[in-house]
């Protein structure tokens, strides 16, 4: 950070009454996952996860490598306590403090999955003034119960030291994303953003079925219920647009008036990082103040495919300051889907288009399919809004990746 932190040792305190307070009898740090349901007796389509919900530290790509307090999700990691165990509260304390990653970890699920989804706020270890609460916001469901959409003018919010179990049933496939809603745009410029998208029952078919003369074989993949095969991919990539103003984070870091009127980005950033560190393929780490290594960016941008593959591109931007418009040099890209829907008219008639460039604005998705046949190299994906090509100061980064076609 550009100033000095809180004190460590008010954090090492805060850290240890929280543990404190979330092993008590009465912790209201509690899980919700049934092993059947009336819609799936046998347990098979019941999806469980568990995130966190804290501050923490991420790290950006300029060449001092400038570590950027964050407030965020984070997924727990297997292996730990059982969820009824007297251990498990202050486990998911100790695990969620201080993990927040950007973009939050994404999720995954299959058409028709019952997900149980809970979130536990672990509370602020950097701002221990502060007493936010959470809340998860599943942008574009289209069949959110109320209490469960995250708006906290008609739901409910997740408290620090308590857990709600989110409640969906996965029954449109697409892209979407999620976010926390409470002050919403501070919460999202600090970095509560994730990538969610349901892949549709079409990939269950048996193999060999015709799908309007396209044939599907086991393991074949599809955008959406298509009906004719043509949203078929091999390669499927999730690009998060997003971006920092420095500012801003770090006035929260340092107990500051957030500067709301200015907000002001300078680190433009896919999925959560930006250039050359998109082409990592490895999880990003920061060293918090208190000196403990966290994953802070775990989701590569780097997209690898072999000649004749096609790749598609689940793009999504939850930005609060701006449009983006993010390009391919000669790699056309065809639009099948847009904000989880499959582009088609009442008649049912494909209105795919082919374009080198699309514009999203905040909350957008959008579908794309590359076909690299006959193509080999490197290509880039990359921002036009040329300005953006940055990490704060520092030119020749920013939100931008590569496209590696290899022959073989």
């Amino acid at each position: 950070m550009r100033t000095a932190p809180l004190l460590p040792a008010l954090v090492a305190l805060v850290t240890c009454l929280a543990g404190s307070v979330a092993q008590a009898a009465d912790s209201a740090i509690r899980v919700q996952c049934p092993t059947s349901t009336d819609l799936h007796p046998d347990g098979d389509g019941i999806v469980c996860k568990h995130l966190t919900a804290g501050d923490g530290m991420v790290t950006m790509a300029d060449d001092n490598a400038t570590p950027m307090y964050v407030f965020g999700f984070s997924e727990l990691p297997t292996g730990g306590p059982t969820a009824n165990s007297s251990e498990y509260p202050g486990w998911v304390m100790e695990q969620g403090l201080l993990a927040a990653s950007i973009p939050a970890p994404t999720l995954v699920f299959d058409e028709d999955d019952e997900v149980f989804l809970t979130v536990t706020n672990v509370g602020m270890a950097m701002r221990p003034d502060l007493f936010d609460p959470h809340s998860i916001h599943w942008h574009g469901f289209p069949q959110a119960s109320a209490i469960f959409d995250g708006v906290p003018d008609a739901s409910v919010s997740v408290n620090m030291g308590a857990s709600l179990s989110y409640y969906y049933l996965a029954n449109d496939a697409g892209t979407y994303m999620y976010h926390c809603h409470v002050e919403a745009t501070e919460h999202m410029q600090m970095g509560m953003l994730g990538q969610l998208y349901v892949r549709p029952r079409q990939n269950r078919l048996d193999d060999g079925a015709d799908l309007d003369g396209f044939t599907h074989h086991s393991g074949y993949t599809y955008v959406f219920n298509d009906g004719d095969g043509s949203t078929y991919y091999d390669v499927e990539v999730p690009i998060q647009l997003g971006s920092f103003d420095p500012t801003f984070h770090d006035a929260s870091f340092n107990v500051q008036p957030l500067p709301f009127r200015g907000m002001r980005d300078t680190y433009f950033l896919l999925n959560g990082r930006g250039y050359p560190d998109t082409v990592n393929t490895a999880a990003l780490s920061t060293v918090d103040p208190l000196g403990t290594t966290h994953a802070s960016q775990g989701v590569s941008s780097l997209i690898e495919a072999t000649t004749g593959q096609k790749i598609l591109l689940r793009i999504s931007n939850l930005n609060v300051t701006r449009f983006n418009t993010l390009a391919t040099n000669g790699l056309p890209m065809q639009v099948v889907g847009r904000d989880g829907r499959i582009l088609r008219d009442d008649a049912d008639e494909n209105l795919y288009f082919q374009t080198n460039s699309v514009t999203l604005g905040g909350g957008q998705s959008y579908d794309v399919i590359i076909d690299t046949t006959g193509l080999t190299g490197t290509y880039f994906l990359y921002t036009t809004n040329l300005q953006n090509l940055s990490n704060d100061d520092e030119n020749f980064g920013g939100m931008m990746t590569e496209i590696r076609i290899s022959a073989t």
